[in-house]
Formats: C-alpha cells, sequence, structure tokens
C-alpha cells in the first residue's frame, strides 16, 4: 500500500519525460506515471499533476531558426502544445481532467491564489485530475515561476498536500553528477536542505527542459518547510512507481520539517497580518473550537473592519475573544449582507457565491 500518511500528493513531471526527443508527445513513460496516478486514487489518495511539456510538444509545429528561443516563438510553441499534452493525459485516463494554467502573478495575488485553492480543491472533491501547468503561452519573465519544480512546490503548499514527488531521468539526488562523477554516491533520504546539499547539484542536461537537480532541491527546501514530505524519483523506471504503490522507498526523500498544520497555523497566526474581525455566535464558536469546522455566513453575529476576500481576519466569540484566525473568502463589505444567512441565501443576496464557506476549515488556525 502506498504509504498511509499521504492521502494527497503533488507529483510533477518534466518536459524530458513529456516529450523525451521534442517531437510531440510521447507515451513512452507516461504510461507508467498514469497508471502510478490511477492506483494513487484507486487507494484513496487525492492527486494533482504539474506537467511540464507544452513548449517541447508544440516544438515541431513552429518555424524556427535561432536559439535560444525568442520568447514569442516560445509562447507560440507553448499554444500548440498545451492542447496536444492535455489530449495525450486525458486519453490515458478513464477519469476526467482538468487543466489549470497558471503565472507567478496568479499565486502572488490573494485573491487569486484563494480562488485557485478554490478551484482544486472542488476538482478533487469531484474526483477530476486537476493538471496544472504554468501558463507559457502568456507569461513573461516578470511574472514566470521559471520552471514547474518550483512551481509543483507551491502548488503543493497551495492545495495542503501531504507529499510532493518530482519526477527526474536519474534516480534522485546524488553526491555529484553520476553521468560525469564515476564515484558519485546516491542519497537515499535528506534530513535537512544545507548549503551541503545544494552543493551537490549539476545542471540539467537536457535542452528541453528548464530545470535540473538545483530547481528540485529549491522545489524541496520549499515543501519541506511547509510539511510536505517530497521525492525525487527516476520517473523513466516503471520500478520506482510500483515500490511506492508497495509501501517502499524509491528515489531521495527530503524530510519534511514539521507537520504541515503545524506550518499553516504559524504561517496565518504570525505572518499574515489581520485586517479586521467577525464575531460569532455560540453555535459556531463551539463547532469552530471543538469540531474542527469550516465557518459559514450563518453563524456570524457581526462583521469589523474593511477587508477584502483572501485577506486574514480574527474570528472571535460573541464576547470578542480572539478563538482563531483565519483567511476570509468574502469582503467585509459582503459579510455584512449575508452574515446570518443560510448558504443558499448567498447566490439570492449577493448575486453570486463564490464559497459556501466564509472562512474554510483548512484557512483557520486556533489560538489555543
Amino acid at each position: 500500500m502506498l504509504n498511509s500518511a499521504w492521502r494527497r500528493i503533488v507529483i510533477k513531471v518534466g518536459s524530458a519525460l513529456i516529450s523525451p526527443n521534442a517531437k510531440g508527445c510521447s507515451t513512452r513513460y507516461l504510461l507508467a506515471i498514469a497508471r502510478f496516478i490511477s492506483e494513487c486514487r484507486q487507494q484513496g489518495c487525492e492527486v494533482v499533476l504539474v506537467s511540464s511539456g507544452s513548449v517541447a510538444a508544440g516544438r515541431s509545429a513552429i518555424a524556427f531558426a535561432h536559439q535560444p528561443l525568442p520568447i514569442n516563438i516560445k509562447q507560440a510553441m507553448a499554444a500548440v502544445g498545451q492542447t496536444e499534452m492535455m489530449a495525450t493525459w486525458s486519453h490515458l485516463f478513464d477519469f476526467r481532467c482538468a487543466q489549470i494554467l497558471l503565472t507567478h502573478d496568479d499565486l502572488a495575488d490573494r485573491r487569486r491564489y484563494l480562488n485557485i485553492d478554490n478551484t482544486l480543491r472542488t476538482l478533487l472533491a469531484n474526483q477530476v485530475l486537476p493538471i496544472v501547468n504554468e501558463n507559457d503561452s502568456v507569461a513573461t519573465a516578470e511574472l514566470r515561476v521559471g520552471d514547474n519544480d518550483n512551481l509543483a512546490a507551491m502548488v503543493a503548499i497551495a492545495v495542503g498536500a501531504d507529499a510532493l514527488i518530482i519526477c527526474s531521468d536519474i534516480d534522485g539526488l546524488y553526491t555529484a553528477n553520476p553521468r560525469t562523477v564515476a564515484d558519485a554516491r546516491f542519497v537515499a533520504q535528506v534530513d535537512r536542505i544545507t548549503a551541503d546539499i545544494y552543493a551537490m547539484a549539476g545542471e540539467s542536461h537536457h535542452t528541453i527542459g528548464t530545470g535540473g537537480m538545483v530547481t528540485k532541491i529549491q522545489a524541496a527546501d520549499k515543501a519541506t518547510r511547509q510539511g510536505v514530505d517530497t521525492l525525487i524519483i527516476n520517473g523513466q523506471s516503471a520500478t520506482s512507481f510500483d515500490a511506492l504503490l508497495r509501501g517502499e522507498k524509491a528515489g531521495t526523500l527530503f524530510v519534511k520539517q514539521q507537520d504541515k498544520r503545524s506550518a499553516k497555523k504559524h504561517w496565518l497566526l504570525h505572518s499574515l497580518k489581520s485586517q479586521g474581525s467577525i464575531m460569532l455566535d455560540g453555535g459556531a464558536a463551539q463547532a469552530l473550537q471543538f469540531k474542527g469546522a469550516s465557518l459559514l455566513a450563518k453563524g456570524i453575529i457581526a462583521v469589523n473592519g474593511q477587508f477584502d476576500k483572501g485577506d486574514a481576519i480574527w474570528l472571535c466569540d460573541a464576547e470578542g475573544k480572539q478563538l482563531a484566525k483565519g483567511i476570509c473568502q468574502y469582503s467585509a463589505t459582503e459579510l455584512q449582507l449575508i452574515k446570518g444567512l443560510h448558504s443558499l441565501q448567498i447566490v439570492d443576496t449577493l448575486g453570486f457565491c463564490p464559497s459556501e464557506e466564509v472562512v474554510h476549515r483548512d484557512d483557520i488556525a486556533l489560538t489555543g
């Protein structure tokens, strides 16, 4: 059985696996990856797929003569290749897939970040496989994440994943580049990422990929700090996935530095400044403190301050005691209109309902 602690994973697949010869998509390595994803879902583990490959998949469709590729050529290739990449993945599964295209700006903006989180949660709740990629057809240099290793880490943090699996073309981390250093030793586990770990990384030898071991370590650094176990495995080897499905070790494990709930609680309570507060009735306060419930509009009796959707706010009892801090799905103006209402009444009042929850339980950190 897959690691029982992993109830939600993000798996990242790079261009070298999608398009090994840079002439469109190939199922050469994707069949084993698709089988792994399907088996994870069968075992009750939710999966988000972060897939590179749009530029590589569309490379043969757009004429070019210069290296490096001009940005307009790469964007045109991505526009062609993205549809081919999605079609390839969709044909490998007997369940629905969804396309999510992101830029750095989407992840940096609180409102858009919250919308991304809500969309991914909804897709997973409906057994749809989200397939995420950077929006290469429109992203400019200042809006790019730059590589899908780091994008995958950001997605893993956003969706509260238990594990991030990064598929590479080697077995994992080595003390040096095993292709050039004969006595390079395989590293099975990294308990803490230090400068020495970064020093082990070499550059990518693939012309069609944007990352190498450095970006994979960067991604592991981001994810493990936020309570996400991270694995670098050989995506070209079906035995890597078979081992994981049996609950055995594969690749290099970067051990999470803390529990993901503790990481998010610390971030909410200590890094995000509260922009306002709401007061709850007795039932909502009890459900919040002792039942791990999300906060609904019906339980709100008062709204204080001016805040926007995506801002952090204090959740208080009727006496004003701060019970928790959370990320709000609505602005203060909107909450004034829907406080005390049932969720089904929100759309009648506002004309829209982005979320039945005012604050989702995953975005709440109790003070006690």
